[in-house]
C-alpha cells in the first residue's frame, strides 16, 4: 500500500511538471502572451475533463488560472468544479474554446477527427496542448493512421491552423525513425 501511494505521488508530480513544461514551451513562441489578463493569468479551456484533463486543469486552477472544463457529460464535472473554487467553471466545448487563451485537449484519440470537424474554425490560431494518445483497441482506424503517419502529423491533420503542442504522449510508433519537417 505504501509503495502504491508513493507511485501515485510520483505520477502526480510528473503530470504537474509536464503540464508546466508543456505550457511554458507553448508560450515561449509568443512574447508577452501571459499578459492577456489584467492579473497576468492565462484563461485555459479544457476539452475532456477526465483523469488527465481534470487533474491538469485542477492544477492550473490552483496556480491561479481561470479554467473552463468541458466534456460530453458536463453534469459529471459539478463536484470537480465545486471543489476547485471560483476560478473553475463547467461549460460547453464551444465556450471552453472561445474563452480559452490556451486549449488543453485530453480525449480518446478517436474523437480528434470529430473535434477538428466541429470546432476547427473556432480553434484556428489557438495554442492547443494535445494530450491524446491513440489506442488501437479503443480508437480504431485513426489509431492505424497514427501508426502509419505518426501521432504529431495525424494530430496536425485533424487540428489544422492551430499552434499544436503534443504533451503527455505515451504513444510509441514503429515509425520512430521517420522525421517530419518543422513548420512555423
Amino acid at each position: 500500500m505504501e509503495k502504491r501511494l508513493l507511485l501515485d505521488g510520483s505520477r502526480r508530480a510528473l503530470l504537474t511538471a509536464g503540464g508546466v513544461l508543456a505550457l511554458n514551451s507553448a508560450l515561449q513562441t509568443r512574447p508577452g502572451f501571459s499578459q492577456t489578463n489584467s492579473n497576468g493569468k492565462l484563461r485555459i479551456g479544457v476539452i475532456g475533463s477526465g483523469r488527465i484533463g481534470g487533474t491538469i486543469g485542477g492544477l492550473w486552477v490552483k496556480a491561479g488560472h481561470p479554467v473552463v472544463f468541458s466534456s460530453r457529460h458536463p453534469e459529471e464535472l459539478k463536484d470537480l468544479v465545486t471543489g476547485l473554487g471560483s476560478l473553475a467553471q463547467v461549460d460547453s466545448v464551444t465556450w471552453a474554446i472561445g474563452s480559452g487563451d490556451v486549449l488543453f485537449v485530453a480525449v480518446p484519440y478517436g474523437a480528434i477527427p470529430q473535434i477538428g470537424r466541429d470546432y476547427g474554425e473556432a480553434m484556428k490560431g489557438k495554442i492547443v496542448l494535445d494530450a491524446c494518445n491513440a489506442v488501437p483497441a479503443r480508437d480504431g482506424s485513426v489509431a492505424e493512421e497514427v501508426e502509419r503517419e505518426g501521432i504529431g502529423i495525424t494530430s496536425e491533420k485533424y487540428l489544422p491552423n492551430t499552434r499544436l503542442v503534443r504533451a503527455f504522449s505515451l504513444t510509441r510508433s514503429s515509425r520512430a525513425k521517420r522525421t517530419a519537417p518543422i513548420r512555423n
